[in-house]
């Protein structure tokens, strides 16, 4: 059986590891969002292309900043000085509200 290698803070369990399946399923949601939207292209046009940008944008930005965010946690709970990534959330949040009002838009203008 292969060992795996420790991480920063020493306890496989802890707090970053489920943050990091968190923000993982999160960008998987999104890119999911991403097929659902491609489905309304014959309905809608080529407005609609705006909102798989918008999700698949989202997705990928999370995938670019998962293991910087991973590492920056782990060593903060090592070190007992871990802080929330209030900006992470805040541009999750801004994708998701973005979306709805470009699906409401495109929908009501189409």
């Amino acid at each position: 059986m292969a060992s795996r290698a420790p991480s920063p803070h020493g306890d496989p369990g802890l707090q970053p590891e489920r943050t990091a399946l968190a923000w993982g399923r999160t960008m998987l949601a999104l890119v999911t969002a991403s097929a659902f939207f491609l489905r309304w292209l014959p309905t809608y046009g080529a407005p609609i292309l705006m909102l798989p940008v918008v999700s698949g944008g989202a997705a990928l930005a999370i995938y670019l900043t998962q293991r910087r965010r991973y590492l920056k946690r782990s060593h903060g709970l090592a070190g007992e000085s871990i802080e929330a990534d209030l900006p992470a959330v805040l541009w999750t949040s801004l994708a998701g509200v973005l979306l709805g009002v470009l699906g409401i838009l495109v929908v009501f203008v189409s």
